[in-house]
This record gives C-alpha cells, sequence and structure tokens, in this order.
C-alpha cells in the first residue's frame, strides 16, 4: 500500500488524557505503516464562531486550523458525544470552514466514542454531509462504552472493535486513493 503522507486527526474531546485521543493514539499505532497520521492541537484556541470576522483575514487560530485542513490528504475525526449533541468546541471550529470549504469533497473519517454516542454521531454525521465531506457509510463507527473497548495506553482491547477501526481505516485510505 502506498504511504498516505497527512492525515489530520482531531479530537472532539479538550480533556488531555481523553479516551477519544487514546484511540487516536491506537489508531497512529495501528496504521503507522501505511498513513501519517498528525494529531490537531488548538480545539480550545478556536474562537467563538462569528460571522464577522470570517473574512479573508480571519483569526490566526482559525486560519491555521483551515491550512491544516487544506494540506491534509483526509481527515479523522474522533469524538465523544455531549449531552446527546456534538461537543461545543468541536462543533465550533466546523462552524469556521463552511464559507471556506476545507471539507468540501474531503476524505473524511467519523469515529464518535462515547458512553452511547448515537445523537451526537447522527448531529455531526448531518452536518458533515451538509459541508459536503467524502465520508461513505464504511468511513463511520459508533463505540459505545468506549471506556471498556480502549485501554488509557492507547490501545484497543475489545477484538470487535479493533475491526471495526481498521476496516474503517482502510476505508478512509480507499477515499483518499480514489479522490
Amino acid at each position: 500500500m502506498q504511504k498516505i503522507k497527512k492525515i489530520l486527526a482531531i479530537s472532539g474531546s479538550t480533556r488531555q488524557s481523553s479516551t477519544n485521543l487514546n484511540l487516536i493514539n491506537a489508531i497512529i499505532e495501528l496504521s503507522k505503516d501505511a498513513i501519517d497520521i498528525k494529531v490537531f492541537q488548538g480545539l480550545s484556541d478556536i474562537p467563538h464562531f462569528n460571522p464577522d470576522l470570517d473574512n479573508e483575514t480571519p483569526p490566526s487560530s482559525v486560519a491555521s486550523f483551515r491550512k491544516q485542513l487544506k494540506e491534509a490528504d483526509g481527515i479523522l475525526i474522533c469524538t465523544p458525544e455531549y449531552a446527546m449533541g456534538v461537543p461545543g468546541t468541536l462543533k465550533n471550529a466546523i462552524d469556521w470552514t463552511v464559507s471556506s470549504c476545507e471539507f468540501s469533497h474531503k476524505p473524511v473519517a467519523l469515529i464518535t466514542a462515547s458512553s452511547v454516542g448515537e445523537k451526537g454521531h447522527t448531529s455531526l454525521l448531518e452536518t458533515l454531509k451538509i459541508i459536503e465531506s467524502n465520508i461513505p457509510d464504511s468511513s463511520q463507527l459508533l463505540i459505545s462504552y468506549v471506556q471498556t473497548k480502549v485501554s488509557k495506553d492507547g490501545k484497543i482491547t475489545d477484538a470487535n472493535t479493533l475491526e471495526q477501526v481498521k476496516e474503517l481505516i482502510a476505508s478512509l485510505v480507499k477515499s483518499i486513493v480514489e479522490k
């Protein structure tokens, strides 16, 4: 398999030791021979979306986020569900890309890893589709009760989840190659 140069991974959790970041680290380890994954740092630094600031010179953190999205061959989003929805910081960051179209036709994989996660997953999936992300069904995964399936040291401990994650990554790579 040809090595893909850039996947930008975004954790929807801002916690430094979140289960979603642990899952991203597990994926980095699993995929290190096939793809290069860079974890986006700075979700908390993006200001509240303000259409008046969404112009040719947006805030520097927004410009940096947009640049990293543009430079990536594909995007991996791994997020919890908060209060039956999308974490506010993640939704806010995505809102900053609506007018600039970084997600448009970009290969994206979405993992919602939470206690349950169904409502947040559905909500974020609809947002990604409306901004024209290339996100086939095989690049979507809901992992309920994730804390019983991913260890704190970044290992996927559940065999079924491990296979599902491998299939999702293969789907993301396929979307990139076919782009």
